[in-house]
């Protein structure tokens, strides 16, 4: 099966956690990666990783709640290995707190790198998909973009908005064989989690059905799904990985 073999994808916010997996999935499955992220220290580190593996990967270093350095590390990603075909939206940050203690600089920082981000890389990258007809664009959302999260208003709305917008892309672009889909993670260990006090983290994994956190790389396998030929009549999907959070 072709998979993703020979394809180039670039993964935003690649220096760790989900968006370093999906990297990684996406390099075993034969794809080339562009890696892109703030930190360059820590994005070298991911494509050493994938070297090591056999993969082919590069570094660049991409803001994606700034447009202008969206568009220009996309231009130099294209300048290296020639086309897009594989787009993973998985850049985002965190900045919760109660609602009526929430400042507007922290609703804004959130929505405008995990919402705003996602639209300036696509928009950049979509170019490169419809004139050969082929692409696969996958938004990294969040079970509470789906139920909600105390705390987190910017964070769910962010999340939310990512779904609606794939779905909107996906019908612009359906005729071009691109597909856009969305992955809604639920409660994933990451080194973020790793901190939480066991008493929540057992709290936590009560309230999952499966009994337990899911892993970085059971993310990734479920994008390096939709990035690939076997995936190609899905479009406009938003896929659960959340341990039975949240059915239906």
């Amino acid at each position: 099966m072709p998979g993703v073999t020979g394809r180039v994808a670039l993964v935003t916010g690649a220096s760790q956690g989900i968006g370093r997996a999906c990297a990684l999935a996406l390099a075993e499955g034969g794809a080339l990666i562009a890696l892109a992220a703030r930190n360059e220290e820590k994005l070298a580190a991911v494509a050493r990783e994938i070297a090591d593996k056999g993969g082919e990967a590069a570094t660049f270093r991409m803001d994606v709640a700034n447009e202008a350095d969206v568009k220009s590390a996309v231009k130099a990603v294209i300048e290296r290995f020639g086309k897009i075909e594989i787009l993973v939206n998985n850049a985002g940050v965190t900045k919760d707190t109660l609602l009526m203690r929430m400042k507007k600089e922290e609703w804004d920082s959130v929505i405008q790198t995990n919402l705003s981000g996602a639209f300036y890389t696509t928009q950049a990258v979509i170019g490169s998909m419809l004139r050969p007809r082929w692409g696969r664009i996958i938004n990294i959302s969040s079970v509470f973009g789906q139920t909600g999260q105390a705390g987190q208003a910017n964070y769910a709305a962010s999340k939310a908005g990512l779904i609606g917008f794939t779905m909107a892309i996906a019908r612009e672009v359906a005729s071009r064989n691109i597909t856009v889909n969305a992955v809604a993670p639920g409660y994933i260990e990451t080194a973020m989690t790793e901190a939480l006090p066991a008493e929540l983290k057992s709290k936590v994994n009560e309230a999952i059905p499966l009994g337990r956190a899911g892993t970085d790389m059971e993310v990734a396998h479920a994008v390096h799904f939709l990035a690939s030929e076997e995936a190609s009549y899905i479009t406009g999907h938003v896929l659960k990985v959340n341990g039975g959070m949240l059915m239906g």
